[in-house]
């Protein structure tokens, strides 16, 4: 056995804005799908070549090329807490399993990464959303293709946020 261990140095982005939490989310949900994901999962996973799998994937995904695998609502729990001042905080799983493949072809560990996490919380009379850039992540790992892949996905992902936010 070999364990072996990097520094992965990570860029966040974070977005401010006055925007109600609701319109903010909203904003995101116009370029993120939602599709019946068991049953896309089973498409993808039962198409028989991987252009039939990466039209099912293209055509599962929103305008902004993403859809949704997961949304966490993590205030549920925390606004359990006593004392607590209550607080939206919401952490969604998007991303596109096209798009994975053209990044873990090149670096297997880029699998660790996609689908990617957005998280967006109030913040006193704001919200705020964050996104760690997935070229950052993958910068430690040194192949170019992998990191062309990420920094495209990033500019969808960064392009989507600003749209949800902006006033």
């Amino acid at each position: 056995m070999t364990e072996t261990r990097i520094q992965v140095p990570v860029e966040r982005v974070t977005f401010t804005t006055t925007k109600t939490f609701d319109d903010v989310l909203a904003g995101i949900y116009e370029g993120v799908s939602r599709p019946d994901l068991p049953a896309t999962v089973k498409g993808w996973n039962t198409a028989s070549s991987y252009e039939e799998f990466e039209e099912l994937a293209t055509k599962a995904a929103g305008p902004s090329g993403l859809l949704q695998f997961l949304r966490l609502d993590q205030d549920a729990v925390l606004n359990k807490i006593p004392g607590r001042t209550p607080q939206r905080l919401v952490r969604l799983l998007v991303g596109n399993p096209y798009t994975m493949t053209l990044m873990t072809r090149h670096i297997a560990e880029a699998g660790s990464y996609a689908p990617v996490t957005l998280l967006v919380w109030e913040d006193g009379d704001e919200v705020r959303v964050a996104y760690d850039t997935t070229a950052s992540l993958l910068e430690p790992y040194g192949n170019e293709s992998a990191l062309q892949v990420a920094r495209e996905l990033d500019d969808k992902v960064i392009t989507l946020l600003r749209r949800a936010c902006a006033g």
